[in-house]
């Protein structure tokens, strides 16, 4: 069994790699999503992370659809107790914002649709700087007093804002963040490193980066002359255009062969391996997808294969 991680200073255990929930309902359907679901947990996994927001950008679709499916599937398979649930307020069409009363409205909206009650980890989905920390922070203690949310966490967050939070909660004794989702991979560091990293670290907040295979480039799938069928190739065929992107191929094929592994369980595993991650998050599609990130948990790299990826993506 594959050993779990400490999510910061809270009591959670986590598998090394979290699912990420937006497919299930978008590009996954019901089926795909249950049988995702089904093979991550089989391989020891229980870290999923959603959003209520998830995929109100599909065609049809308004929101809430990944945080139903999953709602379905815990209820089908009766295994509440051993997911680490993560999900987020603030984006949804319904429920923009991070006031204190939309906090309250949109987690009661989610524990309906997971069919649950409680979250075990509840994210503010992208800082609202007009919105005072106190009552972001507030709202959220609220959540947790009342037993709705375990823990709670930040994503899209400046340094500043992040650190006048944790202040506030540390001197009014209220609810703090344990962990932190910021975008970050091998081809976006300086969107988590410096300030954010530093802060993490120092605070003890555990990361959880997102975009973790940058849409799909750190595959290794897209290739000069390469077509890739995804709703995301664009995003990740920018990444060919850059000499870094393709610096950061070069490296990752060089690791990859020299352990037998796919270029995406290298990528993950560099990641896994900087300071203050605790699991990166991906998503599958389909099952056949899955193998490629379930490695993470297996491979260790050595201190010079994470130094020759870092200076590749430098």
């Amino acid at each position: 069994m594959t050993s779990l991680r400490p999510l910061g200073s809270s009591d959670l255990q986590v598998f090394p790699l979290a699912l990420g929930g937006n497919v299930f309902g978008w590009t996954a359907d019901l089926d795909q999503s249950f049988a995702v679901l089904d093979a991550y947990t089989a391989a020891g996994g229980n870290f999923v992370d959603t959003a209520d927001v998830y995929s109100a950008w599909g065609e049809g679709l308004s929101g809430g659809e990944s945080e139903t499916v999953l709602g379905k599937w815990l209820a089908a398979r009766g295994n509440r107790d051993g997911v680490v649930l993560a999900t987020k307020v603030g984006q949804h069409p319904e429920y923009p914002g991070l006031s204190a009363a939309n906090i309250k409205a949109a987690a009661d909206a989610s524990l309906r649709r997971l069919g649950t009650d409680h979250i075990d980890l509840y994210y503010t989905h992208y800082d609202k700087p007009e919105v005072p920390v106190e009552e972001i922070i507030g709202a959220l203690d609220e959540l947790v007093r009342a037993g709705k949310v375990r823990h709670i966490a930040a994503s899209n967050i400046s340094a500043e804002r992040l650190a006048a939070s944790l202040d506030f909660s540390e001197r009014e004794g209220l609810a703090r963040y344990v962990a932190l989702q910021p975008h970050y991979n091998l081809v976006s560091r300086d969107t988590y490193e410096g300030g954010l990293q530093d802060l993490a670290a120092r605070t003890g907040l555990a990361a959880v980066p997102y975009y973790a295979l940058a849409a799909g480039f750190l595959t290794g799938k897209y290739r000069p002359g390469a077509a890739v069928d995804s709703v995301r190739a664009g995003g990740a065929a920018k990444h060919l255009e850059s000499e870094r992107g393709r610096r950061v191929l070069a490296a990752l094929d060089e690791v990859a062969g020299a352990h037998d592994a796919p270029v995406a369980t290298v990528a993950l595993a560099w990641l896994a391996a900087q300071p203050t991650v605790a699991a990166p998050i991906a998503s599958a599609r389909t099952v056949e997808q899955l193998p490629a990130l379930l490695g993470v948990a297996e491979l260790s790299l050595t201190e010079d294969e994470v130094a020759r990826l870092t200076a590749a993506s430098a």
